[in-house]
């Protein structure tokens, strides 16, 4: 307590104010060395740290420091939006120093040394960060709407995660640079490196990418992946206890751990140097554990002292590392105290002077502004892409597509299944561009559970086809990192149920990418999921689940549903096209219970079949996202029913049945449950003024309540009525037909609508 005494009440330690003064009284405080080392040399005994390199790094922590000081200050007159700061954690600019200026970074919040360092010019980087606390729309990554580290040029990729959501990202990149192929954005010998904090690595989704990362070494699979764990000891108020970090990293299976004192800047830079060097010479991964002090506490609104002793508070300022670096330098004699504090002031100086120069920058102004790189759409460009890819088949690669599928062509082997048409059209993918990969559980040597993609590793290989562990988040994780690295990844998940295990890799990673950088970096993905209900033979909640909510609300996606074999080859072409042409995050929800299905109306009719188009035909048939296919039955004038999915089947079969009895009827195929075809349903809607909608998901949170609301603020003013499943899970055995929408209620529906 003594020693605290001279910065004032012990309770206000760690405020700006005092943090600045006791960095001036300490430096201040340095005896002169007794000698002077040259800048070529090392700065101390035994280091790989040369006094240059550390002079250049003081400087990326002195610009960190200001930068927090500076969001301090701009906050205090409500200027400033964001003061999650770094000052504690100074000691990344060394890990930025070990690394090549190529290699990919995901960082955590508390990185702008890191940042500093691998930008150089300090008031770049200044200012990139202060636009960034500001929110103002010249931010050069973000663009204000939201402050990240983040940028293309230097190779650092955004992350808005607190939670540790971007390393099994961060996996997936990994896994990415050491795979052959694809249009690569990074050269092969570059290591992707993830930080993150001490509370972060008890979350579920650091979990699974330590887990992840031990597997690939085990298989012998290479793994350049660098994790950095920067330990400051505490969880926002809850402290990590003593020891628990290193021993859990430790115990890691084939993941390398090493430590070090993250306040000290030599011992981070050569245990950093060591680290790097390990995976990028054996492709392997390793964790590097740094412990850090948190100063100023958590954010600005943080009252520290609530849950942190005098005593707690003073041992971290202890261990400043911007001290600890002064100390370093004038013990080499680089720079005296008077230097030291000249140099922090210029640094000051000219981090306030950007400060005072991005309050004035523009906000984003409106709603078109902020949403503009959220899910840019250009559908011209995506319909052109299947033609070339189509030109490509019918020329020079006509042979090769022949041996892709073993000497004859899918169009040649009459009506197929929704299965089978997948299936063909997965290997047509995968045979004319280079950057598809598929991959998840069993979908490789076994071909699926439903044989979806059967044949496909043997014909285009493990590299191509691969299966995975059995984690739906390091699944995710692979095609976010893959997405990123410029493949197109086509991962599949299992069950619908299944991807609620995970879905925050879609929610918080992959859709918030191109909004969170203006579009420079993107995800790229096709995630194949089996889903909804009305499997005969095998039932329950988990391999029957009807609820697709969390994905229709997740800004930008796109989630098709192909009801039948003649829709979804265009459609899963189209969501490739998508993918690879605008970076859209797509979820193509494949009906298990019309995998198989070949009859519609009655048994052995095989009108639920169809043919499989060639190439030449891939243009004309082409299905832009976001339209509805409309069947008309009798005079089509009576009723519209809106469907999607196994609605659509039953609701056929129900309008064939009205059309005996004279009443015509219209049924609309949604086809996209996000976007929805919106002009489509109004137009079908008013062409007979009578709606039933036909939804499959629960009443509560469905496809429905959209289709309804859809309607109404198109102006539809005729009679609606919504036919929905229960707000219930999916029971075993038949029982699951009192939950579901059965043809009976739509029947009824119909009929009630119809005496109107």
């Amino acid at each position: 307590m003594a020693r605290l005494a001279h910065v004032g009440n012990a309770g206000q330690v760690t405020t700006p104010q005092n943090l600045d003064e006791r960095f001036r009284n300490a430096v201040s405080a340095l005896p002169l060395p007794e000698g002077r080392r040259a800048p070529g040399d090392a700065v101390r005994d035994g280091s790989t740290l040369t006094g240059a390199r550390a002079l250049e790094l003081f400087d990326a922590q002195l610009a960190s420091r200001h930068l927090d000081l500076a969001a301090r200050w701009l906050r205090s007159f409500n200027e400033g939006f964001y003061t999650i700061g770094s000052s504690g954690h100074e000691g990344n600019a060394a890990v930025a120093a070990a690394l090549l200026p190529t290699d990919p970074a995901l960082l955590h919040y508390r990185s702008a040394a890191f940042f500093s360092a691998r930008a150089k010019s300090l008031p770049d980087a200044a200012r990139d960060v202060l636009r960034g606390v500001v929110a103002s729309a010249h931010e050069p990554i973000a663009g204000g709407r939201h402050k990240v580290f983040g940028s293309a040029d230097l190779n650092i990729v955004p992350t808005t995660s607190t939670v540790a959501s971007h390393l099994p990202r961060a996996v997936g990149l990994a896994s990415s640079l050491a795979r052959p192929g694809g249009d690569a954005r990074w050269p092969r010998d570059a290591i992707a490196v993830a930080s993150f904090g001490d509370a972060s690595a008890n979350h579920a989704a650091a979990t699974a990418a330590l887990n992840a990362a031990g597997w690939f070494e085990h298989t012998g699979a290479p793994l350049p992946l660098l994790l950095i764990c920067e330990d400051n000891g505490l969880g926002i108020s809850v402290p990590t206890p003593e020891g628990w970090l290193a021993a859990m990293l430790r115990s890691r299976p084939g993941v390398r751990y090493s430590a070090a004192d993250g306040c000290d800047l030599t011992a981070t830079y050569d245990a950093a140097i060591e680290a790097v060097g390990y995976v990028r010479r054996e492709r392997r991964p390793a964790v590097l554990h740094l412990s850090t002090v948190r100063l100023m506490g958590h954010a600005g609104a943080d009252a520290e002292v609530a849950y942190r002793t005098a005593d707690e508070i003073g041992r971290d300022l202890e261990r400043d590392p911007l001290i600890a670096t002064a100390r370093l330098l004038v013990e080499a004699g680089l720079l005296g105290p008077d230097e030291v504090i000249a140099r922090y002031d210029e640094v000051g100086w000219q981090v306030r002077k950007v400060a005072e120069e991005v309050l004035g920058e523009p906000k984003l102004a409106n709603v078109a502004e902020i949403v503009a790189p959220l899910a840019p759409r250009r559908p011209l460009r995506a319909a052109h892409m299947i033609t070339e890819v189509a030109t490509r088949a019918l020329g020079p690669g006509a042979a090769a597509r022949s041996r892709a599928f073993g000497g004859k062509l899918p169009e040649q082997s009459g009506p197929l299944t929704l299965a089978q048409t997948i299936n063909a059209t997965l290997t047509d993918a995968l045979a004319y561009e280079p950057g598809v990969l598929v991959f998840g559980e069993d979908v490789g040597r076994k071909g699926g559970i439903y044989g979806v993609t059967k044949h496909l590793q043997e014909r285009f290989g493990d590299e191509r086809v691969f299966d995975t562990l059995l984690d739906e988040t390091t699944i995710l994780g692979l095609a976010l990192g893959a997405g990123l690295d410029g493949r197109i990844p086509v991962p599949e998940i299992q069950y619908l149920a299944y991807l609620h295990n995970a879905e925050d890799q879609l929610r918080g990673e992959a859709a918030t990418m191109s909004f969170f950088s203006s579009g420079a970096y993107r995800n790229p993905m096709v995630v194949r999921v089996a889903g909804l209900a009305y499997q005969q033979a095998f039932g329950g909640h988990f391999h029957n689940d009807n609820s697709v909510a969390v994905l229709r609300d997740i800004p930008g996606l796109v989630l098709a549903v192909p009801s039948r074999p003649s829709d979804a080859a265009p459609m899963l072409r189209s969501c490739l096209a998508s993918a690879a042409s605008d970076g859209s995050v797509c979820v193509f929800l494949e009906p298990i219970a019309l995998y198989h299905t070949r009859d519609l109306y009655q048994q052995g009719d095989n009108e639920w079949l169809a043919p499989y188009s060639g190439p030449g035909a891939w243009t004309t048939e082409h299905v832009p996202i976001g339209r509805a296919r409309t069947y008309p039955l009798g005079s089509a004038q009576d009723l519209t029913i809106i469907t999607y999915g196994n609605g659509l089947r039953m609701s056929l079969r129900v309008a064939a049945q009205l059309a005996e009895q004279g009443y015509g009827s219209r049924v609309v195929d949604l086809r996209w449950l996000n976007p929805l075809p919106v002009n489509d349903l109004v137009r079908e809607a008013a062409a007979t003024g009578r709606v039933l909608i036909v939804d499959e998901t629960r009443r509560s949170g469905g496809v429905g309540e959209g289709v309804l609301a859809a309607l109404v603020d198109g102006g539809f003013v005729g009679a609606a009525r919504r036919i929905a499943s229960a707000d219930s899970l999916i029971p075993l055995g038949p029982a699951a037909q009192h939950v579901l929408v059965g043809e009976d209620a739509i029947t009824q529906g119909a009929r009630a609508l119809l005496a109107r």
